[in-house]
């Protein structure tokens, strides 16, 4: 089933988009609630004459955007949450932490514009803004240990320091036992 969008719908489309979806996508959800509306052909014929008139404002539209994204030149996040032994998070980092991190750094963001495959692990991700169907910005993510830097250093000297002592003194205690019988 062909719909026109009739505003963005993230993962779908943007508005004034002629997409394909499945009928009961479109009929059930969509278009009941406003969402899209059939591409029939005289929706399509409107469509294109609403377009043409609006060519200046959707011009303005994208130079507006493009005013957004440069404000997100250079800017590369740092987000710090727990995470368990064996490196796994405690819940994961997803949209709603960067747009977090964003609004400490200055930058007012909607969240709904703000797609990432959510982080459960520590390492480097990607999160992208998408203020336009032709402007979106990259934003690199490192999720690193809140936790662990302090505690695992700490953690890993601690054994090695006690475990020298430990195997001496039990090689010490075998030789008496060996001088022991010697003895005798």
């Amino acid at each position: 089933m062909e719909i026109i969008l009739k505003e963005d719908v993230i993962g779908l489309g943007y508005k004034n988009d002629i997409v394909t979806v499945k009928n009961g996508y479109g009929r059930n959800y969509l278009i009941p609630t406003g969402k899209a509306v059939i591409a029939s052909p005289s929706a399509k014929k409107i469509l294109a004459e609403n377009l043409r008139q609006q060519a200046s404002k959707l011009a303005a539209l994208k130079a507006a955007a493009q005013e957004k994204a440069k404000a997100f030149e250079g800017v590369a996040l740092e987000i710090a949450a727990k995470v368990s032994a064996t490196g796994q998070l405690y819940g994961s980092v997803g949209a709603a932490q960067v747009v977090a991190a964003l609004a400490q750094k200055g930058i007012e963001v909607d969240r709904k514009i703000v797609t990432m495959r959510e982080a459960k692990t520590v390492g480097n991700y990607e999160a992208t803004v998408h203020f336009h169907k032709e402007v979106e910005v990259v934003i690199p993510i490192t999720v690193v240990a809140e936790n662990a830097p302090a505690a695992t250093p700490a953690a890993e000297e601690a054994p090695v320091v006690e475990e020298a002592p430990v195997a001496e003194e039990a090689s010490a205690v075998e030789v008496e036992e060996e001088e022991a019988p010697a003895e005798a």
